[in-house]
């Protein structure tokens, strides 16, 4: 039958708490997908689907039509979609005439396992639970399966069922009359069950519910839908990357970090994915076959990689990219930018941040300086003698992917420009980030096997660390000097990135990335970093 779509997604999602600071509630991520799209999927791909807009709508509007192209969506805006005179009822009735026939309605935090029947007939989806249903609007069913009653929240009623946010609207006219005379007496606070309770020969539906309207809620689901052979991508709050419809769509709540990164794509040629389509803050590319190299990593692999990233970054220390006096003198003044005034920020950040002062103390049982007092010590102008050249920004064996049978590599989640230059930058940054990987990788972060603990001026810290990881260290090094590159430069790169980086992450792990990145500064001056076995000295899994 022909029928539509309603989702309502205009609400602040203030229950997720920070999740939706930058988004659109639907737009929360559940095993690196929207949640919305385990709705939007469920419906047959020339079913419309009417989408109520506010908060963050346009984001919303955005994700929607690069991951959805081949679909038909209306959107309807939602004024006001929060405050006085703001309501779910708002949003359903100001979507009325998108809704002339019948339609399935289903609240935007609704996920179900089964398949969402069309609305051939009234019906009203419901599940079964052993927790206190006092939180829910609930339904008491007859011996037939016909809903009887449908109750406001804190009903203490005997043998009734939570009611999801899912239903069928065949009687769409009535469902309207239903809504428009109730204006004035609670249909815009309530929501769709006002109109529903009014709608005759109600069929009842069971579902496996899956709530992700709260925080709770959405680690179960979140956990239900792990892969274990997924990515580990950390969650950032201004940015995300999502994988649907054979498509992976990034996202940032920075326009410039967007158009940038498609306009650095005309520079990276075919070591990157090909843009299929762009927006404000997303754009899309097709998913590429092969493993992150995470995932399969050694000796021979990683030997692969360094010498096809030799072709990518298009220079060496005995062939730099030449530079004119101008970009010489901009691309020196954009190193002392990016590495040492960002890091002087980006450590006062951590203190800020996480309430901690810098102070001289004991890492792992050797006394270290006050950071700061480490990061005036350096010669900077050594530091920020940059190697000019193509480079990627956030080169991490996560952001590479392998083709075993064709031994190709493709480099993905590229940064943006180079302290605002497009077309080249600091290869030493790449060496920087590709070192950083290998010590602390994303894989044993998710499984949270470090720790971090100070007690007065004691610091102790430890990660665990796969061999093969420890060896492709070992190995970057004596390749970095084989090759003429400045080992002490990639060592000191390292420490630099974590320092700026801890500012940036969670509790505890960014304890660790501090501590870390201290105590391999305190190294560099020290010059008691080891070239044949670089940092060996954590735990291995």
């Amino acid at each position: 039958m022909n029928y539509k779509v309603l989702i309502p997604a205009a609400g602040t999602g203030s229950r997720l708490g920070e999740l939706t600071c930058n988004i659109n509630k639907p737009l929360v991520a559940i095993a690196h997908k929207p949640s919305i799209s385990y709705i939007i999927e469920k419906f047959p791909i020339d079913t419309p689907i009417v989408i109520a807009l506010g908060y963050k709508g346009d984001l919303l509007k955005e994700y929607l039509r690069l991951a959805y192209s081949e679909r038909i969506f209306e959107f309807v805006t939602i004024d006001p979609y929060e405050g006085e005179g703001s309501g779910l009822g708002l949003s359903i009735l100001s979507c009325k005439d998108k809704l002339q026939c019948p339609f399935v309605f289903c609240s935007c935090d609704t996920l179900v396992d089964e398949k969402i029947p069309a609305p051939d007939c009234n019906w009203l989806g419901y599940a079964s639970l052993d927790s206190d249903l006092k939180q829910y609007r609930t339904v008491k069913l007859n011996n037939q399966g016909k809903v009887t009653a449908l109750l406001e929240k804190g009903s203490t009623e005997k043998d009734i069922y939570p009611y999801i946010g899912l239903a069928g609207i065949k009687d769409f006219k009535l469902f309207w009359q239903s809504m428009e005379a109730g204006k004035s007496n609670g249909s815009i606070s309530i929501g769709e069950s006002y109109a529903i309770q009014n709608l005759k020969d109600i069929h009842a539906l069971e579902f496996t519910w899956n709530d992700s309207g709260n925080l709770e809620a959405l680690k179960k689901l979140r956990a239900k839908y792990h892969d274990e052979n997924g990515p580990n991508i950390l969650e950032k709050p201004t940015e995300a990357i999502w994988f649907v419809n054979d498509k992976v769509i990034k996202f940032n709540t920075d326009k410039s970090f967007i158009s940038d990164r498609v306009e650095r794509t005309k520079v990276l040629g075919d070591f990157v994915p090909k843009i299929l389509a762009s927006t404000e803050h997303m754009y899309s590319y097709k998913k590429l076959d092969g493993d992150v190299v995470s995932d399969l990593v050694n000796l021979k692999i990683f030997e692969a990689l360094l010498d096809y990233s030799q072709e990518f970054w298009q220079a060496s220390p005995k062939q730099a990219r030449i530079l004119n006096n101008e970009e010489k003198e901009n691309f020196k003044k954009v190193c002392f930018d990016f590495y040492q005034d960002k890091t002087f920020k980006r450590v006062r950040a951590y203190f800020d941040k996480f309430e901690n002062k810098d102070s001289e103390e004991s890492i792992n049982g050797f006394l270290r300086p006050k950071t700061i007092d480490l990061l005036e010590r350096l010669d900077w102008d050594w530091v920020c003698q940059g190697l000019p050249g193509n480079f990627h920004g956030d080169f991490h064996f996560e952001n590479i992917l392998y083709q075993e049978d064709t031994g190709k590599f493709s480099f993905l989640d590229w940064r943006q420009n180079f302290g605002g230059i497009i077309d080249y930058g600091d290869i030493y940054y790449d060496l920087g980030k590709l070192n950083h990987g290998l010590i602390v990788n994303h894989e044993i972060v998710a499984r949270d096997l470090y720790s971090a603990k100070k007690h007065g001026n004691e610091i102790s810290y430890d990660i665990h660390r796969k061999q093969s990881l420890v060896e492709c260290e070992g190995f970057l090094a004596n390749y970095l000097i084989a090759n003429d590159y400045d080992y002490k430069k990639v060592y000191l790169m390292t420490a630099l990135i974590y320092l700026n980086i801890a500012a940036l992450h969670h509790y505890p792990y960014c304890h660790l990335l501090y501590y870390l990145g201290k105590d391999m500064l305190a190294k560099v001056h020290e010059e008691s970093y080891s070239v044949n076995r670089p940092n060996t000295a954590f735990g291995l899994v």
